[in-house]
């Protein structure tokens, strides 16, 4: 499928035009970056991880009702994708109290939160993504109070969804973000789950050792940042146990017709 031109870059993704409107192609890069792009580095492979990770979720996602921006993966590093209005919002959704949230409160690293808690953070580089109140989206019209119980209740399905995933294949959810969009439907404004669920936007620990299997690995120079996530692309099934990235040769998905409007 041909790409147009560049509509936006981001940290790990770029969106280009798709031949029909309303639709994008999705690239998955393989920068890494921290603390508000002041660290950033190349991890070769990452993309073409995060683009399979990222699949197997939304699809799973779609297969319970959640509405995401997913259309079809194109190859090993681009997914056609419903181009969404985003909401400049991140909704963090936490499991297990680390990072930020210990640092600024200073809860005890790895403390079990009695219940999800779910934080909003303002999409702003320049003012390093501040932490916002419902009450400021609502003022400032970045959503309608609909639309932000439709994504509460959304944040909490999909975080009782991936907890099972994962708790399944030996892997805690620590935490992990989520974008929301709107696209139009027959004339109407309709939600769905945008960007990206990958290690890169999820804390992952092993349920047993606690090793870290996400972009932690890149923040803390822990290293090994490949092989943690090819654990668990591994465990989620989507690759053989001895496959070595670089050897890794996907089937060619099937031609994508649109329908005419």
């Amino acid at each position: 499928m041909n790409k147009g031109k560049k509509l936006y870059e981001g940290k790990a993704k770029i969106l280009y035009e798709a031949p029909e409107k309303g639709f994008a192609i999705q690239h998955f890069k393989d920068d890494a970056t921290a603390y508000n792009n002041l660290k950033k580095s190349k991890i070769e492979g990452k993309g073409v991880l995060n683009n399979r990770i990222s699949e197997h979720i939304l699809i799973n996602l779609n297969q319970i009702g959640i509405k995401t921006h997913l259309v079809k993966r194109l190859n090993m590093r681009e997914q056609l994708v419903h181009l969404a209005e985003i909401i400049p919002v991140e909704f963090i959704v936490r499991n297990i109290a680390t990072g930020s949230l210990t640092k600024r409160l200073g809860i005890a690293d790895g403390t079990v939160l009695s219940k999800p808690l779910l934080e909003y953070s303002y999409k702003n580089d320049e003012l390093g993504d501040p932490l916002v109140a419902r009450e400021h989206v609502l003022a400032f019209s970045w959503a309608e109070e609909d639309e932000l119980n439709l994504i509460k209740d959304q944040c909490l399905r999909i975080n009782d969804f991936m907890q099972g995933m994962f708790r399944g294949v030996g892997i805690k959810l620590v935490d992990f973000k989520l974008e929301f969009g709107r696209i139009n439907v027959e004339g109407k404004k309709e939600i769905i789950l945008a960007d990206e669920i990958s290690p890169d936007t999820c804390r992952l620990w092993d349920i047993v050792s606690e090793k870290k299997l996400d972009k932690d690995r890149f923040r803390k120079d822990l290293g090994n940042v490949m092989q943690a996530y090819h654990e668990v692309a591994r465990r989620l099934g989507i690759m053989p146990e001895e496959t070595n990235i670089s050897e890794v040769k996907f089937n060619k998905p099937t031609a994508l017709k649109f329908k005419k409007k």
